[in-house]
């Protein structure tokens, strides 16, 4: 169109330097509209990325939460205890007989002739006392039998001349009866009087202590001028202490759980920790037979050789038993569940599902435990269960049952 055309129109028509500016503007409009749209395209594509990854992720939490939900246990199965089990058990040595001697006089010390560690043979004299006392009553005793002893003589005259007077009937029955009840009687005094003389001969011979037997003399309480009481009660104390110790015995109190296991005749082995690397052997000699109550033990006594002399009396040692099998089952200590109801064991059935089994506790062997009854052999059983583990929870088992021994 012509710019006549152009001004009839009353249009104003481009300068010839306008053309190139209009030109730009609209090449800026352009990628404007462009760089807009790249952008949008650009961020829809971003948040569908982001959803997509926001999808992805809460999968793959959920997936990581439901994995950390469950819970991974090992398992094992409960063995038989197939294998006698030791019982160790503390004991004193003792002479096979010891003996506490006692003076059966009271009086003074005026000499003793062994000390402790001293071999004595049976009879021989330990020590002497002095007793002013019973040699005066022994003195009295005898004058005390001889005049009884003249009385007798005198009765048995007047008896004798009673009888022949009654023979001449000079006198009467009644006063015969008389005489002889007398001479009786004078007899039955004499013979009070022996008896009293031989006791206090006997009590006097107390004054030598000798010793009961053949032994070795382990303790001397006694010096020259004590003064010692007869017998043994109240202040009495024993002079010295006797025994026999080519034999030596200890006393053992069996638990109640082990005492059906221990017999007459059998072995044992004994230790003392002075002594390492050394063992004993002895027997059980007898049993009482029967629990006390108070301790809910059985007493056993054990004899021991000792020709050498290497185990000394009052010594600790420690006595092993060899108790007998019990076949029964046996678990690790750390599958067991103390809770406020009691012993429990975690068992695991074929479809992961946790059971708490009540069980009874027999001996306890350190690492394991023997259980009388509640579980079988076939059980699975979750070795440290945590404490959280209740009924009905459901378990990964990571591992096959063990199969070797508990």
């Amino acid at each position: 169109m012509s710019e006549q055309r152009h001004a009839s129109l009353q249009i104003h028509g481009l300068h010839a330097h306008e053309a190139p500016t209009a030109l730009k503007r609209g090449q800026i409009l352009r990628r404007a509209r462009l760089t807009a749209l790249v952008a949008v395209l650009l961020l829809a594509a971003g948040a569908g990325w982001t959803l997509i990854d926001r999808h992805h992720q809460g999968q793959a939490l959920a997936a990581v939460t439901e994995r950390l939900a469950q819970v991974h246990v090992n398992v094992t199965q409960a063995q038989v205890n197939r294998q006698a089990m030791a019982l160790i058990l503390p004991g004193t040595l003792q002479g096979i007989v010891e003996s506490p001697i006692y003076a059966r006089a009271t009086g003074y010390v005026v000499r003793w002739y062994k000390d402790i560690g001293a071999s004595v043979a049976k009879g021989e004299v330990l020590a002497e006392l002095d007793t002013p006392e019973i040699d005066q009553q022994l003195s009295q005793a005898i004058a005390a039998r001889d005049q009884t002893a003249a009385s007798v003589t005198l009765a048995r005259s007047s008896k004798e001349r009673w009888e022949a007077l009654r023979r001449k009937d000079a006198v009467s029955q009644q006063e015969l009866d008389e005489r002889n009840s007398a001479f009786v009687q004078a007899q039955a005094n004499l013979e009070a009087a022996q008896a009293n003389v031989r006791r206090l001969q006997q009590q006097q011979a107390f004054k030598r202590i000798t010793a009961p037997y053949a032994g070795t003399i382990t303790r001397r309480n006694i010096d020259v001028g004590d003064l010692v009481d007869a017998g043994n009660a109240g202040s009495a104390r024993a002079l010295f202490m006797l025994a026999q110790t080519d034999t030596l015995k200890t006393n053992l109190y069996v638990p109640q759980a082990n005492a059906q296991s221990v017999s007459v005749g059998q072995p044992v082995v004994i230790r003392q920790t002075e002594l390492p690397g050394q063992t004993f052997e002895g027997k059980i000699a007898r049993t009482a037979g029967a629990i006390d109550t108070a301790t809910r033990t059985m007493q056993a006594v054990v004899h021991l050789p000792n020709a050498d002399r290497r185990l000394m009396p009052g010594a600790y040692v420690e006595v092993e038993l060899q108790a007998s099998r019990s076949e029964r089952l046996v678990v690790p200590a750390n599958t067991l569940l103390f809770r406020a109801e009691g012993a429990r064991v975690a068992i695991v059935d074929d479809n992961g599902k946790v059971r708490l089994q009540p069980v009874s506790i027999g001996r306890n062997f350190g690492r394991s435990f023997e259980i009388i009854s509640g579980i079988t052999r076939q059980d699975r059983i979750v070795v440290n269960p945590p404490d959280s583990l209740a009924d009905g929870d459901v378990v990964t088992v990571a591992t096959p049952p063990d199969k070797e021994g508990a």
